[in-house]
């Protein structure tokens, strides 16, 4: 028998001449018929020393390589390739070099004569050899990932890119997804307050990555400097919070998992909704039938397994947490705050005061003391500039002139039934009535559009063109009572006016009288 040593000491390979069938109809002719080694060689046509290899493995054991491969062609220029693999490894993925690139750098630069192919199964050899090694880990019940990713969505008719925040419960692959209209702060607390609403519990610890919302400094190793932001939202839910390694992925690849998974089966085909929350409730709604699935290796579906989860997680706080970011700054000289490079609109009467800006996801409140003084739509332009028409009123009151150049009036949409009463104000009182106009328009700051709306239009109907007419018929309609216009509480407007009349102005009515009947006797005659 041959030992290992010998076997692979032979100057040939039987490994791959020979097939598992013809060793087996060897060895069993010497081992089980008890033929000679010299019978068996001569039967199968074989070298006496290729049955003895035959008798010493059971199947062909395959060639083993003793010596590394050598490459006279290529050695002189195995430093230049390491140098330029290592320096690859500094440089981004999508710009390091190919082995065809490689080779052709080593025709130019170096002058290199060899081929393509012995290149090329180098630095494929070099790659397999420096490929990272993972650990396989198992993961306790109440911990969570979380990510965001991105996707395609229509909303309202208008294509747009989805920023979705992913919170994934590796222990029992259930996860949740929120997608917002962009990867901000306040997206990332308030898709935490909906993840933790959608599980009911709030996990244990949670593994992000090193985004700029959470992490202010890397410190080195494992630490590092949080942001006030999440800081905050780590204090009311009290959970703990581990970073992945800066570019390593693979840390938490469970949630990268479901960032794909739900790009590809929640987004595809593309979702068209009429608002962010209805594209929420869908993108829940997926998360909840996902839940019902069992996956390979399971005997319990996804929602099942996650019961172990909830059990270990922590509970919710009593109070729900605001999810937006305040920043304390100024009111300008045209009654504008700034927020995230865009511009909203304030009363003017707030002018060159300190307010305090909350932004939401889908909403900017601006607040003075305790006071709410404007809401607004979020806007994710940039340099936009959102006015509220009604902040501008009473300003415009004492500066009747900058009435038509009003760019917080610009597209604001009332119906013709004020620019009629416009029309008729500015012609009967002039500059007076541009002022009596907007103490009209002022009356928006109280009541609904609806009801100023059919005030004005019964003011036109009736005729009664004035500011004091049109609040009038606003007050009556809304205390259902008649109204009652004295006209002569408006001595500018005009007056009816009512002549007595007297029995000869009907003679007109009669025929004319015959030549020579005087009036008198045709009054006689009536």
């Amino acid at each position: 028998m041959f030992s290992a040593v010998e076997w692979q000491s032979y100057p040939w390979d039987t490994g791959g001449m020979y097939t598992v069938e013809l060793y087996a109809r060897v060895r069993r002719a010497a081992l089980i018929e008890g033929k000679s080694q010299r019978t068996v060689a001569r039967e199968f046509g074989l070298a006496r020393k290729t049955v003895r290899k035959m008798l010493a493995y059971s199947v062909p054991p395959g060639y083993q390589r003793q010596q590394p491969v050598r490459r006279p062609k290529l050695g002189p220029w195995l430093g230049v390739i390491d140098a330029i693999l290592k320096d690859d490894k500094t440089r981004p993925a999508k710009q390091r070099h190919t082995a065809k690139r490689i080779f052709e750098r080593l025709k130019e630069e170096h002058g290199f004569s060899g081929g393509y192919t012995i290149v090329k199964d180098y630095v494929r050899g070099e790659e397999l050899h420096n490929r990272e090694m993972f650990v396989p880990l198992v993961h306790p019940p109440g911990e969570a990932q979380a990510d965001f990713g991105e996707a395609l969505v229509v909303i309202a008719g208008v294509e747009q890119k989805a920023h979705f925040l992913a919170m994934d419960c590796p222990h029992s692959d259930d996860g949740f997804v929120a997608a917002f209209p962009g990867e901000t702060t306040e997206a990332f607390q308030q898709g935490h307050v909906l993840a933790f609403e959608y599980f009911g519990a709030v996990p244990t610890r949670i593994l992000y990555d090193n985004s700029k919302i959470a992490v202010a400094r890397i410190l080195g190793g494992e630490e590092r400097e949080k942001t006030k932001a999440f800081l905050e939202l780590q204090s009311h839910y009290l959970f703990a919070d581990k970073f992945g390694r800066p570019g390593k992925g693979n840390d938490k690849g469970d949630v990268e998992g479901l960032v794909a998974y739900a790009r590809r089966n929640f987004m595809v085909p593309i979702p068209s909704v009429n608002s962010w929350e209805e594209l929420n409730t869908y993108l829940a709604g997926q998360c909840r039938k996902r839940g019902e699935r069992r996956l390979r290796g399971h005997t319990e579906t996804i929602g099942e397994r996650f019961e172990r989860d909830r059990a270990a997680m922590l509970p919710l706080p009593a109070a729900p947490y605001e999810a937006c970011e305040k920043v304390s700054t100024g009111v300008s000289s045209l009654s504008l705050v700034r927020y995230r490079t865009n511009d909203s609109s304030v009363p003017t009467e707030y002018g060159h005061r300190k307010v305090l800006v909350k932004g939401y996801v889908h909403e900017v409140v601006i607040a003075h003391g305790s006071q709410v003084i404007a809401r607004h739509a979020r806007s994710y332009q940039h340099e936009a500039v959102v006015f509220e028409p009604l902040h501008y009123l009473a300003l415009l009151e004492q500066k009747t002139r900058a009435l038509d150049q009003a760019a917080p009036l610009v597209g604001w949409q009332l119906p013709d039934c004020f620019l009629t009463l416009r029309r008729l104000l500015e012609a009967r009182l002039g500059k007076p009535g541009s002022r009596e106009y907007i103490q009209v328009l002022r009356l928006l700051e109280t009541f609904a559009l609806e009801q100023v709306t059919s005030a004005v239009e019964d003011a036109l109907r009736l005729g009664t063109i004035s500011f004091d007419a049109v609040k009038h018929l606003l007050l009556c309609r809304i205390e259902r009572r008649p109204p009652r216009l004295d006209m002569a509480n408006w001595p500018y407007l005009p007056l009816a006016r009512v002549r007595t009349t007297q029995a000869a102005d009907y003679m007109v009515l009669l025929p004319c009288p015959p030549a020579g009947t005087s009036h008198s006797d045709a009054e006689a005659a009536l």
